[in-house]
């Protein structure tokens, strides 16, 4: 395989396309926004990954690597668009069917799809098969299917893209095995081979043992806070167990992935998805535990202004996908709390941005809801300064509590009882 078309140029597609250009191949990028395909013609980035701004501009200039809105002819296509949720918890495939279509005029026999759009198990057979052989051509003769979900971290894409490990699914046997010598062209991890619906499921029960994990944290910080002692504390000392790993709690779950993949069970099996359904839950309420708690240690204050440190869903990436972050913000300005936002990572969000002072100043509470590395930084009596009263709540046991009730500040812990909080130093 010579050629490769990659569909969705977005967090995953694009740095997969860098990479097999990178490699050699000729690669053509697909994305139905204009803008974006102009940016990376031009050599441009416009996600924040580390590295990929030098390797996108060295595969465009090779002529490696160009943006299109329309796919071309390929030996090989790569499907990497988003699948959303929608309003009531269902899988939206709208995305990937559309770029199904998008590819029939430009298959050929001997041409392999593969899908690494996180999809509900069945989705390649189901639902992408049938598209596929609407040109007359038959999946597992003619043309050949697979699945390989990604496996990466924001902020170690290209790295991990690399290293990881790979699941490759194949609706034939013959399909695993040509979708695993295109990733063997890059892939240093092991390349595991299995049919297409298991690897849909090995994607999403991934992303779900995640899920319940932290949901169990988030249940259990609520519980200490009840009973006026830390969770950490208690995290902390339970993972002493040879055999525990209790996870991080915090103001919910973001990501294109884990706040969205369980779902997609609980939509196919409803009755077999209980626990399931239930850690969504908990994780989909801990933004709302998260306001109830601010507006409390607000409630002395006439008008109110808090200022919110850090939007995106995790540390030290721009992604605000799913951010609890988010959901927050607009829950306090609902409730009528002036808010400002600083981060220094995303540059555009549906809540007010600014700089640190100015999201600082004569603010009543600072609210640290995103736990980069910047914020460990923040000198609390410069913090001080600036705000109107000195009120610190951290949802991500970050901080150095210790310091900043030395400077005077008020420390509220999210899974620490009020006087847990003001005695604890940062676990």
């Amino acid at each position: 395989m010579k050629t490769i078309c990659v569909v969705g140029l977005g967090y995953i597609g694009l740095p997969t396309a860098t990479i097999l250009a990178a490699g050699g191949m000729k690669v053509t990028g697909v994305d139905v926004r204009p803008e974006i395909v102009d940016a990376i013609n031009r050599g441009e980035i416009y996600i924040d990954e580390p590295g990929l701004d030098t390797l996108l501009r060295s595969a465009v200039s090779s002529g490696s690597l160009r943006a299109s809105l329309a796919p071309a002819p390929a030996d090989a296509f790569i499907i990497a668009v988003p699948t959303p949720i929608t309003a009531d918890h269902g899988a939206d495939m709208s995305c990937v069917v559309g770029a199904a279509e998008s590819i029939l005029p430009c298959l050929r026999p001997g041409n392999l799809v593969i899908l690494e759009s996180t999809s509900p198990p069945g989705t390649c057979r189901d639902l992408l098969r049938p598209i596929l052989e609407r040109g007359g051509l038959a999946v597992g003769t003619d043309l050949f299917l697979a699945y390989c979900p990604e496996r990466v971290l924001p902020g170690k894409i290209l790295e991990e893209l690399v290293r990881n490990d790979r699941v490759v699914g194949g609706i034939t046997a013959e399909s695993a095995v040509k979708a695993r010598d295109l990733y063997a062209r890059f892939v240093k991890g092991e390349i595991v081979l299995t049919s297409a619906t298991t690897a849909e499921m090995i994607k999403i029960v991934e992303n779900t043992f995640r899920d319940v994990n932290i949901a169990l944290a988030n249940e259990i910080a609520l519980q200490c806070e009840q009973l006026g002692i830390n969770f950490w504390e208690v995290a902390r000392n339970a993972n002493r167990h040879p055999r525990v790993n209790v996870h991080q709690a915090g103001p919910g779950v973001g990501g294109h992935c884990i706040a969205v993949d369980p779902w997609f069970l609980v939509e196919s099996f409803p009755d077999a998805s209980g626990m399931i359904r239930c850690a969504r839950e908990r994780n989909d309420s801990m933004p709302a535990h998260v306001i109830d708690t601010a507006l409390t240690l607000l409630a002395d204050v006439k008008k109110p202004r808090v200022a919110v440190l850090g939007l995106a869903y995790k540390a030290d990436v721009d992604d605000t996908r799913e951010s609890p972050a988010l959901k927050v913000a607009a829950g306090l300005r609902d409730k009528g709390v002036e808010i400002l936002c600083y981060d220094p990572h995303v540059r555009k969000a549906p809540v007010p941005l600014a700089p640190p002072k100015e999201c600082l100043a004569g603010a009543d509470l600072a609210l640290l809801l995103t736990d980069h590395t910047e914020f460990r930084q923040l000198d609390p009596a410069r913090v001080a300064e600036h705000m109107r009263h000195r009120r610190v709540y951290d949802t991500r046991n970050m901080l150095d509590h210790r310091a900043w009730a030395t400077a005077g500040f008020e420390v509220t812990l999210l899974g620490a009882g009020r006087s847990a909080s003001r005695r604890e130093r940062r676990s």
